[in-house]
């Protein structure tokens, strides 16, 4: 066998939601021993790793976010912001330099269909939101489907950068159709040829 053939795919690497909800449920599965003092030594275990980490992240954000970079937006943790992996961590142990406005901006940015948020009530965590794509420019054909996709895209990437959101509510956009405008031509002097052709448009 090839040196070529016997390389292994590394491992997908989890995402901080993902990774989250796998230590709720490995806590869930000890709790349902009856051991309480395994259940309370792995609750220990988890938050002493989570300050241990969280300590690391918070040095590392001190050393890339210069003062010069913080007010222009640029340099390596600009950089790093755009990933979603270290957004979430950073989200996560409350270091994220950027407030909730931002990375709501920044989350709605890298999907594809366009949204617009209507409002964001931070002691529910519930952000409103409204497609922005115009009728008739190819955006979507506008079924449940199609909404419903945009909806689980919006809330995959909201949970990677704002974990503060609990709830996604898409509204409906409604659009008020304005009558066409009508050009009326004015009618030449009497005897010209095509008189009666010059009328561009009249009224119904």
């Amino acid at each position: 066998m090839s040196a070529a053939a016997t390389v292994v795919a590394p491992p997908r690497a989890l995402d901080a939601v993902e990774a989250g909800r796998r230590v709720e449920d490995l806590l869930d599965s000890l709790s349902t021993t009856g051991d309480q003092e395994v259940c309370a030594a792995a609750e220990e275990l988890v938050r002493v790793l989570m300050d241990f980490y969280g300590a690391g992240l918070a040095r590392i954000v001190d050393r890339l976010g210069t003062p010069a970079d913080r007010g222009t937006g640029d340099g390596p943790l600009a950089e790093l912001l755009d990933d979603e992996l270290v957004s979430s961590l950073l989200a996560l142990h409350d270091l994220h330099p950027e407030d909730i406005g931002t990375r709501i901006t920044r989350a709605l940015d890298s999907v594809r269909d366009p949204v617009e948020v209507v409002g964001f009530d931070e002691e529910t965590g519930i952000l409103r939101l409204r497609s922005s794509a115009e009728v008739g420019d190819g955006g979507g054909c506008g079924c449940p489907s199609t909404g419903a996709a945009t909806q689980r895209s919006v809330e995959d990437a909201l949970a990677c950068f704002v974990p503060e959101v609990e709830q996604v509510v898409m509204e409906s956009v409604t659009i008020d159709r304005e009558p066409p405008l009508l050009q009326i031509a004015t009618r030449p002097p009497a005897g010209t040829a095509g008189a009666g052709a010059t009328v561009a448009a009249t009224a119904p």
